[in-house]
């Protein structure tokens, strides 16, 4: 027998005997829970027989039988309702355990936990309860194909990467019929929100209303998605609707894993611990930033891959250049904590960076990853790795902690066939197309493309997965076109100037102006301005609309 935790609640486990309960008694289990009927088997003990056994061990026992392949709603309401009343923590078995899990699924559906939570830790119990998603994701209605829900293409995310995706289609087909699934209301620039951080910005510049985004002629599903089944060509919304496809582009964006880090859900947003990858935390960036006159300034960036990983680093340049302008910087120690090995994944642009480490006088501290924070007390706690792996903790003060958590798909893409071991959308690198379901294309921050998370890199993809999917359809007859890994951060190293680092796969450098113009290696006032004044209109009036300035796909000779 073994017993395979669900959660610190539940486990459940094959067939017992009655010979198993003082082991089961032993690993601290107060009940036992019963989900095969009587009599399913000629060598399978009673339930009586095991309640006895149970009894006598001092425990709880339950019986709620249910059929294998029959469960109904009220089987799974009598097992809501027996966790429900026995002590915890609770052992539920049937022949193999499956039943029992499934029944506790079914119930964590009803009470509304998301699917990919539930798939997620039946999964990592031994149990893939991928064939029961839409019922799970009902919840106690009958799972629904919404009338009309056939596209012939959908797209899950309406980020960056999904309207832009969705705006190339129909600028090159515009007959097309494409639904885009996403609950948001509100559609955000957010590579603007460094510039927030520093009072360039302003938050509302970076916000418009969702349906006034959503390309003339897409069909928006205003949904969360539960579950992806790639084999029946259909995606699970949380209601338990149902929405089939000719063609996938999975575009869910990344999930910012605010409780990855020990204390910080608690003291976000006060206490001076700030940050701009948050909408209405970047104003609070540039407060802090603002009233620090003297102190420890801490700023952290979490493992790979994140959200454009420059991200940190700017926050920092931009702050410490106004404590420089405003003559405290002598007061202001500034610290850079990474958990990367390296300043900047591409060397070329390390020495300039450097520089600017230096004229700010800023610690720069490598292979230290944000573990823990105490708010009110001002303390920050990180784990070092030495050169030789080990791994030691590292305590520090701070006036201001700008963080940034880690970072990961979203639980359902994880939880789902379309996720590789890491939890990212499999892809071929190249046309973007995933590597096992062919029907199936993913771009944006979810992909396992090794290119940098970037708004930049969903402009360059975008056309190229509009064009491979339409060469797919048939629609277009020329070969596919072929990403090449292209990715762009500009890096604001001060107020006014930016290091434009543009590259591709392997850190090639792919700079998209001539050098006499802007020299990528070179901070620059024209490479401020463009992220200033002109990148903001190229997003909302050409990305978002399906005008693919400079970033039309190339196709293979």
């Amino acid at each position: 027998m073994e017993m395979k935790w669900i959660n610190r609640d539940i486990s459940v486990s094959e067939q017992i005997a009655s010979t198993d309960v003082d082991a089961i008694a032993k690993a601290g289990f107060r009940s036992v829970v019963c989900n095969r009927p009587d009599g399913e088997t000629t060598d399978q003990p009673t339930f009586a027989q095991i309640s006895e056994a149970v009894r006598e061990a001092g425990l709880e026992a339950a019986y709620v039988p249910a059929v294998s392949g029959q469960i109904g709603n009220d089987d799974v309401v009598a097992f809501a309702e027996a966790l429900r009343s026995l002590p915890k923590p609770v052992l539920a078995y049937c022949r193999t355990g499956t039943r029992s899990a499934t029944l506790w699924s079914l119930a964590e559906g009803m009470r509304g936990r998301p699917v990919a939570e539930i798939l997620s830790a039946t999964k990592a119990a031994g149990y893939d309860m991928a064939g029961s998603t839409r019922r799970i994701a009902a919840g106690d209605r009958s799972p629904t194909e919404e009338s009309g829900t056939s596209y012939t293409v959908v797209i899950v995310g309406a980020g960056a990467a999904g309207i832009a995706v969705a705006s190339s289609l129909k600028a090159r087909k515009p007959d097309l019929t494409v639904a885009i699934i996403d609950p948001a209301d509100v559609h955000y620039y957010q590579p603007g929100w460094t510039l927030v951080g520093c009072g360039v910005f302003t938050a509302d510049q970076t916000a418009r209303t969702m349906g006034s985004l959503i390309p003339e002629g897409v069909r928006w599903i205003k949904a969360g998605v539960a579950a992806f089944e790639p084999d029946r060509k259909a995606v699970v919304l949380e209601d338990g609707r149902v929405v089939r496809y000719e063609r996938l582009v999975a575009v869910p964006g990344l999930k910012l894993n605010w409780n990855g880090i020990e204390g910080l859900d608690g003291t976000l947003g006060r206490n001076s611990v700030t940050s701009n990858y948050r909408y209405d935390l970047a104003p609070y960036t540039w407060e802090l930033v603002q009233g620090l006159r003297k102190g420890r300034a801490v700023f952290t960036q979490p493992p790979m891959p994140i959200k454009c990983a420059g991200a940190p680093q700017k926050a920092m340049y931009l702050s410490a250049d106004h404590w420089q302008r405003s003559r405290v910087l002598g007061d202001v120690q500034v610290d850079f904590f990474t958990a990367t090995p390296a300043l900047f994944g591409v060397k070329e642009y390390v020495p300039p960076l450097m520089n600017y480490i230096e004229r700010y006088r800023a610690g720069l501290h490598l292979k230290h990853n944000l573990t823990r924070i105490d708010g009110p007390r001002r303390r920050a706690w990180f784990a070092r790795t030495d050169e030789g792996g080990a791994v030691t903790e590292v305590e520090t003060d701070f006036e201001m902690l700008h963080v940034v958590p880690p970072q990961q798909a979203p639980d359902f893409v994880r939880a789902s066939p379309l996720a590789d071991a890491s939890g990212w959308i499999e892809v071929d690198h190249a046309s973007l197309r995933h590597t096992r379901f062919q029907d199936v294309y993913s771009l944006g921050d979810a992909c396992s493309a090794p290119n940098a998370k970037t708004a930049a890199a969903a402009r360059k993809q975008a056309p190229i997965v509009a064009h491979n999917l339409l060469c797919d359809l048939g629609f277009v007859k020329e070969p596919e076109a072929a990403y090449d890994g292209y990715g762009s951060c500009p890096l604001t190293v001060e107020r006014g100037k930016i290091l434009l680092a543009e590259f591709g796969y392997g850190g090639k450098l792919l700079p998209s102006f001539p050098s006499w113009f802007i020299d990528g290696t070179k901070p620059s006032h024209a490479a401020w301005l463009l992220k200033e004044r002109m990148l903001p209109s190229i997003y909302w009036q050409g990305m978002l609309k399906g005008r693919e300035w400079m970033a039309s796909p190339k196709v293979a000779a």
